[in-house]
């Protein structure tokens, strides 16, 4: 018997309201009452309807710090009785009924501070002195009997207070100052902060250790935060300049939600995901503005799933839930510890773990390692080389081939193979055919070598491919036609070449070609004609960036492959060739990064890929 739905369709949810990435992304800040002492560099809690701003500095110097408190009951700041030394820059702690301050810079009697008060809702009582009182540290914590004091430069020592003595704990991976926090001293989240410089790194503490998670999106210093380890919020900052930005953390991840009125930093909040104060801060203008977070989900809140359709009655649209790759942006990050060009990759690594190998400076064969914030050198190459040797695999497990070894007189371009298990080379099987500038996708196991420049006195650019199945090179089916310097991405049984050029002529190639497994079919050229470009993906959804074009010169043009054709997304922030790019081909082009290449001299810039998932609005054509 035939089912209803496959005679009259499926059923498409009717919704009020576009799905949201979170419930806080369906908050927003509105103005709240102004300070009566407006002031910077001052700190405080929350939440929104109970919040406490205490000292700072009316204009930025020193001569002009104050004492005052003041609480917030929701409607209007009242001022209560004062902290017994004024400071700036400091560490708070609690909420406004048990309350600790501590750190920071005094003019009274003058220098670093570490002289600790207590406040119990009404008055401030003097405590412990805490270890180091430098400027710049900050707190998280419950009460004023539970406090986490956060490291700052040069020091990444951090202390807890338990209502009576302060003991130090395990440092921070990362020591920085003015860093944005939210949580308890048992599940506490630090966020940003100058080391220098201002980074966007975040580390969460489970009352012992240290452990690094995932980035902010806008790196930024002296910023706010309120809520708690797995439902969080990072708002204002120098970043500078001045940040309204406002990101909601989901216990792993941060997604950008509404931004604050007005764009500042060096003020003072706190409070939960849900409800937050902020006011004060830098530059002056702002110093006596205060604004609060709500936010208003709906009884139908949906959250955002990339592929869900769906109705929206409010606007009587429908809509599917995409990946925009219209509004992708590149990021920068580490930076490599050797600037490189027309070196090689892990093709299958991810940005929190990527590789690469070789480039040209003695001693050709410098391996690097990236964990998604910062590259650490490793192991080097057997045979050094480079003008674009192959690398197929992921950080752990990768075959290295080809390129040009410049001890190989006379036979410069090597069949030389390598593997790599993560942490030293093994010499493998060799290629049947030396070769430079050639591209390469797979994995260490299911590996591809195309094209390239043929060895010293051979026949100049080749059209052989050869494949690796974890032990030997074999020879395949080849090219349509002879090309080197291309881009290349996707896996052995599926996969393209775009771009490249021949030896010997000055032109280069536009032209983008698919491999099946078996056979090479023409596709829709790629937008220019390009060499010395790289890319990373699946052959449905793949990212091409950078490279040489003729006229023209060096490019940050990049472009997405939806297995079809080809369409511009955001340029690079640095124009590059010969640069080298990491990302799976299960990523769909979602997650990647480049590295390295030519920019006017050899680059050690990576940047990364962000593609935002979007609500879009079907049209008929």
């Amino acid at each position: 018997m035939a089912k209803y739905s496959d005679i009259k369709g499926f059923t498409v949810q009717t919704v009020t309201s576009d799905p949201a990435a979170s419930v806080v992304a369906t908050g927003s800040w509105a103005s709240a009452g102004t300070l009566n002492t407006g002031r910077l560099e001052c700190f405080g809690t929350g939440p929104g309807t109970a919040g406490m701003i205490v000292n700072g500095t009316t204009d930025g110097s020193d001569g002009a710090q104050v004492y005052d408190t003041e609480i917030y009951n929701g409607t209007s700041w009242t001022e209560v009785n004062n902290t017994d030394q004024r400071r700036q820059d400091g560490a708070s702690a609690g909420v406004t009924t048990s309350a600790l301050v501590t750190a920071g810079y005094t003019t009274s009697p003058g220098g670093n501070s570490s002289f600790t008060e207590s406040f119990d809702g009404t008055t401030w009582s003097e405590e412990t002195n805490i270890n180091n009182g430098i400027q710049g540290r900050r707190g998280l914590g419950a009460t004023e009997t539970a406090a986490l004091i956060t490291s700052a430069t040069p020091s990444n020592n951090c202390e807890l207070w338990n209502g009576s003595s302060w003991t130090e704990k395990n440092n921070q991976n990362t020591a920085r100052s003015g860093q944005g926090t939210f949580g308890t001293s048992t599940a506490g989240v630090v966020a940003g902060g100058a080391s220098p410089p201002i980074v966007a790194i975040v580390e969460s503490f489970d009352g012992t250790s240290w452990t690094e998670i995932g980035d902010l999106n806008t790196a930024r210093s002296n910023a706010s935060g309120s809520g708690t380890e797995p439902a969080g919020l990072i708002f204002s900052g120098n970043a500078p300049p001045a940040t309204g930005k406002t990101e909601g953390f989901d216990g792993t991840s941060w997604t950008e939600v509404g931004d604050l009125s007005t764009a500042r930093f060096y003020g003072a909040g706190g409070g939960t995901q849900a409800s937050a104060i902020f006011a004060g801060g830098s530059p002056t203008p702002t110093k006596s503005n205060a604004e609060e977070w709500t936010t208003t989900p709906s009884a139908l809140f949906q959250k955002t799933i990339e592929g869900q359709l769906y109705f929206n009655s409010t606007t009587n649209t429908f809509k599917e839930t995409i990946n925009d790759f219209s509004s992708a942006t590149w990021s920068s990050g580490g930076s490599l510890n050797t600037a490189r060009e027309r070196m090689g990759s892990a093709s299958q690594g991810t940005p929190s773990a990527g590789l690469v190998c070789g480039g040209p400076g003695s001693p050709y064969g410098q391996t690097e390692e990236y964990n998604g914030t910062a590259w650490s050198e490793q192991n080097d190459l057997n045979t050094g080389r480079y003008i674009s040797a192959g690398g197929c695999g992921t950080q752990t497990a990768l075959v290295y081939a080809g390129g040009y070894n410049p001890a190989g007189s006379p036979n410069y371009n090597t069949t030389n193979s390598e593997t790599y298990n993560g942490t030293s080379w093994t010499e493998g099987n060799d290629l049947n055919e030396g070769r430079i500038d050639c591209a390469s996708v797979g994995t260490a196991t299911a590996g591809m070598l195309i094209g390239g420049g043929e060895a010293a006195g051979g026949p100049g650019t080749v059209d052989s491919v050869e494949l690796y199945d974890g032990t030997s090179w074999t020879e395949t089916t080849n090219l349509p036609a002879v090309t080197q310097e291309m881009g290349a991405l996707g896996l052995q049984t599926a996969s393209l070449i775009f771009g490249g050029s021949v030896d010997s002529d000055p032109t280069t190639k536009n032209t983008t070609v698919e491999w099946d497994g078996s056979s090479w079919t023409a596709s829709n050229n790629y937008p220019i004609s390009v060499k010395y470009t790289a890319g990373f993906g699946s052959q449905t959804s793949g990212i091409a960036a950078g490279g040489e074009k003729i006229p023209g010169g060096t490019t940050g043009i990049c472009n997405r492959y939806d297995g079809t054709s080809w369409t511009e997304i955001a340029e690079l922030s640095t124009a590059r060739n010969s640069l080298t790019a990491n990302g799976a081909a299960s990523s769909n082009g979602l997650s990647g990064f480049i590295a390295g290449g030519y920019a006017g001299g050899s680059s050690s810039a990576t940047e990364e890929l962000t593609v935002p998932v979007a609500n879009k609005t079907i049209t008929s054509s």
